[in-house]
């Protein structure tokens, strides 16, 4: 089976033709249809019998996208796909049907799925005022690569948390954030301990970068 997505702006990630991006704007007529939202999709081994792992890499305001992490709950996509079904299809039909008629009763994100039975038009004002603040075209092109902001930025701050955790979700480095004691009244008794326990606080783990290309028509084999 061939898919071909040249109507997409596909970047690969790590040079990789199973783990890619595509950028994703809403559908019209909808609270989403200013918004433009990087995708990640990663395809197993055995596709297209298996389905693709797909996740909103910027924010989205929706009962059935977790906010943190940008997991879809989709049937088709977790139960119920064919190896009929081609990728362009999560981006054509699956993706814009999820947001145009979103299912409440099996809520990702409770506030959501709360605020659209309760209130539908307070529901649509904050989708749009999500989309204001994290689904700019802007903000999708950068969604992932304030990886390499954060490893600048460790030894001011050791303790770090995403708001968007789909690259990371679980912050970076050490859990614990509590900094070593400064003696300020003049006592040495636990100095050399102290330097002991700063060169172990000051451990800290690298993060990956997504790689950036132009323009990408992906078509694969199966």
């Amino acid at each position: 089976m061939k898919l071909l997505m040249s109507d997409y702006q596909v970047t690969l990630v790590n040079n990789k033709m199973s783990e890619f991006t595509v950028k994703f704007h809403g559908p019209a007529e909808t609270p989403f249809a200013k918004g433009v939202w990087k995708i990640h999709v990663e395809l197993p081994e055995a596709f297209p019998y298996k389905s693709p792992s797909i996740g909103f890499m910027n924010k989205i305001f929706h009962p059935n996208i977790d906010e943190l992490s940008g997991s879809v709950c989709l049937d088709v996509i977790n139960q119920t796909w064919s190896p009929m079904f081609e990728l362009i299809n999560i981006f054509e039909i699956f993706l814009p049907q999820l947001l145009r008629y979103p299912n409440p009763a099996d809520p990702l994100n409770g506030e959501a799925a709360a605020l659209l039975m309760r209130d539908p038009k307070a529901y649509a004002k904050k989708v749009e005022s999500y989309v204001e603040r994290y689904a700019t075209p802007e903000d999708a092109n950068l969604a992932g690569d304030d990886d390499d902001e954060d490893d600048d930025d460790e030894m001011d701050t050791p303790l770090r948390k995403k708001t968007n955790g789909h690259v990371n979700g679980n912050g970076n480095g050490h859990a614990n954030g509590d900094n070593k004691k400064t003696n300020r009244n003049g006592s040495n008794g636990d100095d050399e301990d102290a330097e002991e326990d700063e060169d172990e606080d000051d451990t800290m783990s690298d993060m990956g970068e997504l790689s950036d290309e132009d323009d990408i028509m992906g078509k694969m084999d199966d």
